[in-house]
């Protein structure tokens, strides 16, 4: 009896929750309509655009740079919407696209093309880029990310890489004069770093701080230990989570944690810098995106400790037209001819602390100047030549996820070698049914 109320409770769960999707579906149908109706009156063609640019002073800077692609264009507007976190956004997404109510331009990192791909989301565009006038203009490490399956599939707004942050004066404090290069330098630094100032076993400051959770964020700042070590996790196109880089990765993060010199985040926040900024943690993985170069606080850079060969991660966020109507496809890319133009590059990464995407707004007088005024970014722009894209491949987001779940068991203090076990087995068991 107890088990048929069960199976009741489950189906009604269910069944509310199908209910809810189908909502959120019709509502969107809705406004996606409402948009379609408002290129019939003015005679110009109205665009959505969904992005995640954060903080909101680098969207600030984007939502400028936008309006005055809207003021110079008479037959093209676009409206920019923040959609939230790039992490909460992806069962928006794909509710849209299964709606039919997508935006017509999407701001995401590029390991989600695949996913895209296969859902017939997006559109390619390399037909569009050979013919463009300044294609030669874009980074030619960028492309890596671009393609898949033979085609071009995005192009890129913006560019970065992860570095530590650091607080010179906490640094000084604790008698450190040169900054870590190794990962070995890297730990006993944490420890001079961390300080138990009443001796009741609960640091007032910590060394380092190291992301708690599943999502991309905390994958994002792994990977440059990851490939530091010389790992990888795809390899002939199929996840390979058990090789030895992926593990000593994992070690090296749980050591620092049984050292007591690093401190977990909140789940799913380990991006938040309120710690670096009030001087709880020393140390922290970002990059120069970061509010830590728009607030009145001390800090400086360095670039990802090596273990057998320097390295780090790109952080790059691109652009995909999604699958709409030829009229409205064309029309988007034009405003993607926009966002690779050196007037754009240079002005959007000047604001933002993003890296230029366009060769020549990186040599602009203009972008020389502030690099000057902000000298961290040549660590940034150095790294750049280590600097190497997670997988492009379909089914990335399963392997994230994978990878997320065993991080977040390590620093919980489960087995690094138990951890990738476990997500080898559950990324094998996603590929076979896939």
């Amino acid at each position: 009896m107890k088990n048929y109320k069960i199976k009741g409770v489950f189906r009604r769960f269910f069944e509310m929750k199908r209910l809810g999707v189908i909502f959120l579906c019709l509502c969107l149908l809705i406004c996606g309509g409402c948009q379609a109706d408002r290129s019939i009156g003015d005679g110009k063609i109205h665009l959505t655009l969904w992005q995640g640019i954060n903080p909101p002073k680098n969207r600030d800077v984007f939502q400028k740079l936008v309006d005055r692609f809207n003021q110079t264009n008479t037959d093209v507007q676009v409206e920019s919407l923040y959609a939230g976190q790039l992490d909460q956004q992806l069962p928006k997404i794909l509710t849209a696209v299964v709606g039919n109510a997508a935006p017509d331009i999407l701001a995401f990192y590029p390991q989600l093309t695949g996913q895209f791909v296969e859902m017939g989301a997006i559109v390619p565009i390399e037909d569009w880029l050979d013919t463009l006038p300044n294609k030669s203009d874009i980074s030619p490490n960028l492309f890596e990310e671009l393609k898949l399956d033979g085609h071009i599939w995005s192009v890129p707004l913006y560019t970065s890489n992860i570095g530590i942050f650091y607080r010179p004066k906490l640094f000084e404090k604790a008698g450190i004069t040169q900054i870590p290069k190794t990962w070995e330098e890297l730990r006993e630094v944490s420890k001079k770093l961390t300080e138990d100032r009443n001796g009741d076993n609960r640091p007032e400051q910590y060394g380092m701080l190291l992301p708690l959770g599943k999502g991309e964020w905390t994958v994002f700042c792994w990977f440059p230990f990851l490939l530091s070590a010389g790992g990888e996790v795809v390899q002939n196109n199929r996840p390979n989570l058990l090789n030895p880089g992926a593990l000593a990765a994992l070690q090296f993060w749980q050591d620092l944690l049984k050292d007591g010199s690093a401190v977990l985040s909140a789940p799913e926040r380990g991006y938040e810098e309120d710690s670096f900024i009030n001087g709880r943690v020393a140390m922290q993985l970002t990059g120069p995106w970061t509010y830590i170069m728009k607030n009145n606080v001390d800090y400086g850079v360095f670039p990802i400790p090596a273990s057998t060969e320097r390295a780090t991660v790109l952080g790059t966020g691109n652009l995909f037209v999604m699958k709409t109507t030829p009229a409205r496809e064309q029309a988007a890319l034009k405003f993607l001819e926009y966002v690779l133009s050196e007037e754009f590059q240079t002005e959007f990464s000047i604001g933002t602390g993003f890296l230029p995407v366009n060769v020549k707004a990186a040599k602009s007088k203009a972008y020389q100047e502030f690099v000057e005024h902000q000298p961290v970014l040549k660590v940034f722009l150095e790294q750049m030549t280590v600097a190497h894209a997670r997988p492009i491949i379909a089914g990335y987001n399963s392997l994230s996820e994978s990878l997320g779940r065993a991080i977040e068991a390590t620093l919980m203090g489960g087995s690094p070698q138990k951890a990738l076990q476990k997500a080898q087995e559950r990324i094998d068991l996603s590929w076979q049914s896939n």
